[in-house]
């Protein structure tokens, strides 16, 4: 509708309207008619509206503002309980899913919301009133504005779009799906046969992809005959992005399959490493169901494209509106890491370590320390000893948190706040929105306990759940909760999760950790950002091909992968054509997740330092985690005078590596 006039008219009727900062009359009139529509009302309704609503004397815009942030932020703290009890059973490894459990968990009790407060005129006066900042605002005038100012950017940001309920509801029900698929993606690695038809790991080896498919070729570093089991581990890594898994062999102990020649058949369930017959009794049945539901995602998140006429598309959201970074800021920072001369020069480094010529799945190498690593046996055991459950864990989080570096009553504290949960998938960390509520730490439990792998992945949510009880329970504002973006408090988390060995008392080796710290957080960095690459290039590819179907995704994300290896990957390792950068399960449920891990790597190298040289640790993390949600650079100059750079990470690796040479 065009309300050009109706704007003009209402500017000329109040002359001497006062502007608050970057907020006037003339900027509300404009929010609030981009998403005036006709059942709204006509011209003059609009006019009449903004004449009576638009608040011209400072007291009453005050007051006006604190009812509003009062009453929003607790209407979003329990939509967000009511979300996270119908996602329990699909969270949560508390038994069996039922048919109703995936409708449940996909209903989405906030979609009607923002519908509502349009219809009620009340987003209409939140829009006429408190200004919507773009990324070039906030990042070239954030840095001097008032906690307010930043407030009452994020109570408009709340009705930037008006996206109808009904695709707000298909996004959660198609998200949903795609997350459901992910938590039971399961392969039972006891019975995946070499192409000697051999079996090579013990009964009841369950990993769920692609995290502990990962995370086991990092254990097999510390085993003197794991060379075998890291090349059949990645052999599943790249059937799974060929999207090569038989159906049959998804979460089923009853099934064996040989990567190799791509058959399957009914297990025979023999002993490891007791060679077995050849005569397969059924071809495999290519119908790997993750592009299905990446694709469906795709449709869902793309009905939004036209509620955001100022990024018309989810990438351009994801990276403007979401992360607060342009993408082509993200890709120079991706560039950066991936050809920096310390690429090579890790590389020739970890070759050296090994003996031997590098293969492919040694970007996921992880033993940096000395090769004499703890045996993946002997930390089981440890974590077991230590953690037996998550009520165990839960109890031992006082001393875990003071072990960091957080005063006891701080420490005290945040453990009231933290909920230890099974989870049903990998892991994650569920944060509160409101401050009577508790944060959710969520790792997987095998039914004879916490396992290092379990253990490791807690220690990462436990370092979400610190910032995310910080950023709400102790912040100023409800508004400002959070960190900027997903990067900054994944960067949070793998401080504390770079803590685990030291956590389980093997503190002998933590001097040769700290030396070599730089060194294997640089190689993580090095490998997610070409992860982050693919996720990256395929959205794109995704919009140029909006037709496609499952079978062209299917051939695409290979290819993709593909690419990336070749152009980054391939001149240090010496192997071409590998497409395991494309093996990440959050491209299926992740919504362009991946680039925050690299991200994060940076800004966590940035802020680690600051964090081991204050005089106290837990301090100096509270005082970060509550600066709350600005914009990225804005946050990174308040909390350490710099902006986000890969610099000091590539140049701490070569440091480090200059000097144990």
């Amino acid at each position: 509708m065009e309300l050009s006039a109706s704007i003009n008219r209402v500017i000329d009727r109040y002359p001497e309207a006062p502007s608050f900062g970057i907020m006037n009359l003339e900027r509300g009139l404009k929010q609030a008619a981009a998403r005036w529509r006709p059942e709204d009302g006509d011209p003059a309704a609009f006019e009449s509206f903004a004449a009576d609503h638009y608040v011209s004397d400072k007291d009453q815009r005050d007051r006006t503002f604190e009812r509003l942030k009062t009453i929003l932020v607790e209407i979003d703290g329990h939509m967000h309980d009511l979300t996270r009890m119908l996602r329990a059973p699909l969270d949560l490894d508390t038994g069996p899913i039922l048919a109703v459990d995936e409708i449940l968990g996909g209903y989405n009790p906030k979609a009607h919301f923002t519908d509502d407060l349009f219809a009620n005129k009340i987003a209409f006066i939140v829009l006429l009133n408190f200004p919507l900042a773009s990324m070039k605002e906030k990042e070239t005038l954030g840095l001097e504005w008032s906690r307010r100012q930043w407030e009452e950017v994020r109570l408009a940001e709340q009705f930037y779009a008006r996206i109808p309920a009904s695709i707000q509801q298909n996004i959660e029900s198609e998200l949903t799906k795609a997350q459901h698929l992910i938590a039971g993606y399961n392969i039972w690695m006891n019975n995946i046969l070499d192409p000697d038809s051999a079996s090579l790991f013990p009964p009841g080896t369950r990993l769920i992809a692609h995290w502990n498919l990962r995370d086991e070729i990092r254990a097999q570093y510390a085993e003197k005959d794991g060379i075998g089991r890291q090349k059949l581990l990645q052999s599943v890594l790249e059937a799974i992005v060929r999207g090569e898994i038989p159906a049959e062999v998804i979460d089923n102990p009853r099934v064996e399959w040989q990567p190799s020649t791509g058959m399957w058949r009914a297990s025979t369930r023999s002993q490891p490493g007791e060679a077995r017959g050849r005569g397969f009794a059924a071809p495999v049945l290519h119908d790997d169901p993750r592009y299905h539901r990446f694709l469906a995602l795709f449709h869902a998140l793309r009905a939004e494209d036209p509620y955001f006429p100022e990024a018309p598309t989810h990438v351009e959201r994801t990276f403007e509106l979401y992360m607060g970074l342009p993408e082509e800021r993200v890709h120079r920072l991706l560039e950066d890491i991936l050809t920096a001369p310390a690429a090579g020069e890790t590389a020739e480094w970890i070759q050296n370590r090994l003996g031997r010529d590098l293969q492919p799945f040694d970007i996921w190498f992880s033993d940096f320390e000395s090769g004499q690593k703890p045996p993946e046996t002997e930390l089981n055991a440890r974590v077991r000893e230590k953690y037996s459950s998550a009520e165990a864990f839960e109890s031992a989080l006082p001393e875990i948190l003071e072990f960091l570096g957080f005063r006891p009553e701080r420490a005290a504290w945040l453990s009231e706040r933290i909920a230890i949960e099974p989870a049903r998938g990998a892991g994650h960390a569920m944060g509160p929105a409101h401050r009577g509520d508790k944060a959710r730490l969520r790792t997987r439990i095998e039914p004879e306990g916490m396992d290092y792998k379990g253990f490791n992945t807690a220690m990462h949510e436990l370092g979400h759940n610190c910032e995310q009880v910080f950023s709400v329970c102790a912040i100023d504002s409800l508004l400002l909760r959070g960190v900027p973006n997903t990067a900054f408090t994944e960067a949070m988390a793998f401080v504390f999760q770079s803590r685990d060995l030291d956590v389980l008392g093997y503190n002998d080796a933590r001097a040769e950790r700290e030396a070599t710290y730089s060194i294997s957080e640089y190689w993580a960095a090095y490998e997610i950002a070409g992860v982050a690459m693919v996720d990256m290039h395929v959205w794109r590819w995704l919009y140029a091909h909006p037709d496609a179907d499952v079978d062209a995704l299917k051939r695409a994300i290979p290819d993709i992968s593909m690419e990336v290896w070749n152009r980054y990957y391939a001149p240090i390792f010496g192997h071409k054509d590998i497409v395991l950068p494309g093996c990440y399960s959050h491209m299926i449920q992740g919504m362009l997740y991946l680039p925050n891990y690299p991200i994060g790597h940076v800004i966590g190298y940035q802020i680690r330092e600051r964090l081991l040289g204050a005089a106290s640790f837990g301090d100096e993390f509270e005082r970060m985690a509550t600066l709350g949600s600005l914009a990225p650079d804005v946050w990174m100059m308040k909390a350490l005078g710099t902006k986000v750079s890969a610099e000091p990470l590539i140049e701490g690796a070569r440091s480090a590596l200059r000097r144990l040479k």
